[in-house]
């Protein structure tokens, strides 16, 4: 019986891997690039630090879908003032924004840097075709192949195989928090922490276990199926904390890499895509560059549906239109078509005379300021009984979110006061 069970939690992993995956998207590995670079092994603290907060916030909104049958922020229409949603739902669609034009840059320059060629003209190509595949082919169907190529992120973890390493340091780097209290440390800080716990995340995550659920016919809400509880909360739980395991793991060693490599050599600000993928040159010698670049646009095309899908399913709960990337386009219109305008739109970053690394690290930051109200607002809805019964979050789950948005809000408000 425990092996089935256990089978079956197997097979049902989903909505908290793929979420994991999408974590580690461009803004994540340049973000992680430069606080190696930049503070060597002094922030890996961070990422260690960050993976309970991770997988309490993101469980408790995979629980506020799963136990309600409805997304974040339809939810949230239950407990605050539909102007109030419609406020944080507009700062989420202009933060993903910015972050899908900094992620469709980066990923057009990544293809520049291999193929030659104008970076605009990729970073267009990729933003038409991320659209249209969105739209003509169910996300369900490419995610899988897009899930091998983030495996090139691994390859962060063989440099330490071949690059000369203090472990002291590192370990001392890991469970020793230490911060320099000036303004781009801190900025730095809350841009690690704004691509690890991301605000989009929680929309999405929440609203991928609604689809799983209806598209479920023996599955139903835990307010109306409190039978299924146990097996579906377990599956959560065991679900996001291993996609965020392994998001973190990947952070850590891009942290750990970049500071062994261009750290170690003096390179402490990555002004370009170019030196970014230098980190990688102890493992792939001149293969640098395309490990690199596999990377970024294995990760870049995971991670744009998950931010526009997440805007669209956002604005379309609140404004009561039909969502779901299983559903076609003539049935979802106006789902659809947000998904496509956060795209395009995001093509406006290309315009910006800022370098695509650059651009990445500040849509972190953003993240970063802005997830401190989205969390308060998630916490108070999970832990209402009138909308979540008797399975609102956990003791665990609220001490661990609310500690999440002190620490944020913190980090955000030296920021600020430093600038």
């Amino acid at each position: 019986m425990v092996a089935t069970n256990t089978q079956g939690l197997i097979k049902r992993l989903g909505p908290g891997v793929i979420t994991g995956a999408a974590d580690d998207d461009p803004s994540g590995i340049a973000t992680y690039s430069q606080a190696g670079a930049q503070a060597g092994f002094g922030l890996l603290w961070t990422v260690v630090l960050t993976w309970p907060l991770m997988v309490a916030v993101q469980s408790v909104s995979a629980r506020i879908g799963r136990v309600t049958g409805r997304g974040l922020a339809a939810n949230m229409c239950r407990a605050f003032p539909r102007p109030v949603v419609l406020g944080i739902v507009l700062l989420l669609f202009v933060a993903n924004t910015i972050n899908i034009g900094a992620d469709l840059a980066a990923m057009g320059a990544a293809v520049a840097m291999l193929a030659g060629g104008g970076q605009v003209i990729f970073t267009f190509l990729f933003a038409v075709a991320s659209a249209l595949a969105i739209v003509f082919i169910p996300y369900s169907r490419y995610v899988g192949f897009l899930k091998y190529l983030t495996f090139s992120l691994f390859a962060y973890v063989g440099v330490v195989f071949t690059a000369h390493i203090d472990w002291r340091a590192v370990g001392f780097g890991a469970l020793v928090p230490k911060l320099a209290l000036d303004k781009d440390t801190l900025m730095l800080v809350v841009a690690v922490l704004g691509t690890t716990i991301s605000p989009y995340l929680f929309f999405w995550q929440s609203s991928q276990e609604v689809e799983d659920e209806e598209g479920d016919a023996e599955a139903g809400p835990l307010t109306e199926h409190p039978e299924q509880a146990s097996r579906e909360l377990t599956r959560i739980g065991w679900e996001t904390g291993i996609g965020m395991a392994v998001s973190n793991l990947v952070a850590f060693f891009i942290i750990l890499t970049t500071a062994a490599t261009l750290h170690a050599n003096g390179k402490t600000d990555i002004e370009s895509t170019q030196q970014a993928a230098e980190a990688l040159r102890p493992i792939a010698g001149d293969g640098a560059f395309l490990l690199f670049s596999l990377g970024i646009i294995g990760t870049g095309l995971l991670a744009v549906p998950v931010l526009a899908g997440s805007a669209a399913y956002a604005l379309g709960e609140v404004r009561g239109w039909r969502i779901g990337l299983e559903h076609g386009f003539g049935e979802a219109r106006p789902f659809y078509i947000t998904i496509a305008v956060a795209i395009l739109a995001g093509l406006g970053v290309v315009l910006l005379p800022i370098d695509p690394i650059k651009a990445l690290i500040w849509s972190a930051v953003l993240n970063g300021v802005i997830v401190v109200p989205i969390i308060g607002a998630m916490m108070i809805v999970a832990s209402r009984r009138e909308i979540m019964g008797k399975f609102t979050a956990t003791p665990w789950q609220r001490a661990l979110g609310w500690l999440t948005l002190a620490l944020m809000a913190a980090a955000a408000v030296g920021m600020f006061v430093l600038m």
